[in-house]
């Protein structure tokens, strides 16, 4: 019933590969401009301290030893026999060509590796940066480029440090298109001073551009970040699971059929969450949100109909 729904990753790489792929995330080493000095320093207002991957290549864990540890453990929980390299934390094309470069082919640790996800921002995609990843994909590898976006309203991208623009992303995205690459679009649902309105048209402005795919995400507050001392201040109240789930699934129906949505809700560190308490439940979200979809008889692409 899920697939009927909407467009979901499993579906979508089952249908290119002929069978499950799993996504194996990488900690390369790499910063931000907004936190290195160039744009800002302390990242964003909601962001924790790695960036929203593990540390791994601080703790001296190389790319290959992330990948080939990454791998055995997705064959063993899901049986998986493809994989593909997910550069997870902060900002994976902030770097020279040539760094770049090795750090992407480390990945590729054998044939079984199929492709590359790299997160990454919109400021931080240039022309040089789009041939590195034409590179790997003229290999035959599936590259997906994964960008920060977070809200289309500029205002809000002030409000929250972001450090870039929408029109950023709008150039980054005809950069990497002109070439073919396919591109994934991160948002954040319940960032300070949104209301349901904003939210809906930031999903609705992306259904109009040339996305292929779309990675929900819920506002949580992490320890050690601003959001931590507005939501202590009473100056910022979290979305609840229902609201939530009532957005994401309203969304879905805004979105074309063919965008893949790889994710319909956050995965916050437990050590380091300090609300919402319902971020945990990622499994219980997921289902709220296909009940809700079922409920008010939506689906992806039912409002563009």
């Amino acid at each position: 019933m899920t697939a009927e729904l909407y467009y979901s990753l499993n579906r979508f790489l089952k249908e290119h590969f002929g069978e499950r792929v799993q996504k194996v995330p990488l900690d390369a080493g790499f910063t931000c401009p907004n936190r290195d000095g160039t744009k800002g320093r302390g990242g964003c207002l909601y962001c924790n301290a790695y960036g929203s991957g593990t540390g791994a290549f601080r703790k001296g864990l190389s790319i290959r030893e992330q990948m080939l540890r990454g791998m055995a453990h997705m064959a063993r929980r899901y049986g998986a026999r493809k994989f593909l390299a997910y550069f997870q934390a902060f900002s994976n094309t902030y770097g020279p060509p040539d760094l770049l470069r090795r750090r992407y082919q480390e990945a590729l640790v054998d044939e079984r590796v199929v492709g590359l996800c790299i997160g990454t921002r919109p400021d931080c995609v240039d022309e040089t940066v789009a041939e590195v990843l034409a590179e790997f994909q003229a290999k035959g590898l599936m590259v997906w480029v994964e960008l920060g976006l977070q809200s289309v309203h500029n205002e809000t991208l002030v409000r929250i440090n972001r450090g870039h623009t929408f029109e950023d992303f709008v150039r980054a995205l005809e950069i990497l298109k002109v070439r073919g690459l396919l591109v994934c679009v991160h948002i954040i649902f319940g960032l300070p001073g949104e209301g349901h309105l904003e939210m809906l048209e930031t999903v609705r402005t992306l259904a109009r551009l040339p996305i292929d795919g779309i990675k929900f995400h819920e506002l949580y507050v992490v320890k050690g970040s601003g959001m931590e001392k507005l939501y202590r201040e009473g100056q910022y109240l979290p979305l609840t699971q229902g609201e939530y789930a009532d957005l994401v699934a309203e969304a879905i129906a805004h979105l074309p059929p063919q965008v893949v949505i790889q994710r319909l809700t956050g995965d916050p560190r437990p050590e380091e969450l300090v609300a919402p308490d319902w971020a945990r439940d990622k499994s219980g979200t997921r289902r709220l949100i296909e009940e809700t979809l079922r409920n008010r008889g939506l689906y992806q692409g039912k409002y563009l109909e």
